[in-house]
């Protein structure tokens, strides 16, 4: 990043609004955050990260103006790199995070309220910024869990997160198809700790590295964990 940041045109709006025309069901545009672009580029050390990085967020919040036009009804901004860019100093944290979540904000501020904003986080500790990835305000907030056996969900048990929590019910590094008793164990630790109206069920993290047959295996467990432990939740609320 050595100049201003702009957009000029449209990045992914045409490929999602082709994936939405084939289906009846919401396709979800995804977008890597303001801040994860920053910590993962070159950037220009002649102004502060925090402006670049405002800069970064006013273009994809035209993105996702864009997508939302165009018929997308969820809107995925990733920020796997919000902890790692934290400074070494903690006493230079709460200004870091002050600019940092205003930034995804702007990033997601352009949408109407029943468009659904969607954000990830790879595998991190949240204990000691909890209250900060709440104050993202994003609708719903999926975590890499799978691996840890859902153990990364325990912070939520103390903090009561105010929106919702997709849970990764599958390993997406391992060529390995996890069967849908294993994925309702993990839907059912989950639902130990975070009430299941809140729940969201998928995938650790993006497919790209998968090959399409386990991919397909993959996905037609998780559905099927998915229906299954949504039936258990609504027998128990009839009991």
């Amino acid at each position: 990043i050595y100049g201003d940041v702009s957009r000029p045109n449209p990045m992914t709006v045409k490929w999602a609004e082709f994936a939405q025309s084939l289906t009846q069901k919401w396709v979800k545009g995804m977008l890597t955050g303001p801040v994860t672009i920053l910590q993962w580029s070159f950037v220009r050390n002649d102004q502060s990260r925090s402006e670049t990085c405002t800069q970064i967020a006013l273009a994809i919040r035209d993105e996702v103006v864009d997508l939302e036009k165009a018929g997308i009804k969820i809107i995925q901004i990733d920020e796997p790199a919000i902890r790692e860019g934290l400074p070494l100093r903690k006493e230079e944290w709460a200004n870091y995070l002050d600019w940092a979540i205003k930034a995804f904000r702007i990033s997601a501020s352009g949408v109407k309220d029943d468009t659904q904003i969607h954000t990830h986080m790879c595998y991190s500790e949240f204990n000691d910024i909890i209250q900060n990835i709440a104050d993202m305000d994003a609708d719903v907030i999926t975590i890499e869990c799978s691996r840890s056996q859902m153990e990364l969900l325990d912070v939520f048990a103390d903090f009561k997160y105010p929106n919702e929590i997709g849970p990764g019910v599958y390993d997406i590094h391992s060529p390995r198809v996890p069967s849908r008793n294993e994925m309702v164990h993990l839907l059912e630790k989950a639902a130990a700790v975070v009430p299941a109206d809140q729940l969201w069920v998928n995938p650790d993290c993006g497919l790209k590295t998968r090959h399409w047959d386990e991919t397909k295996k993959a996905l037609i467990e998780m559905v099927a964990a998915a229906k299954e432990m949504r039936v258990a939740v609504e027998n128990i609320a009839t009991v």
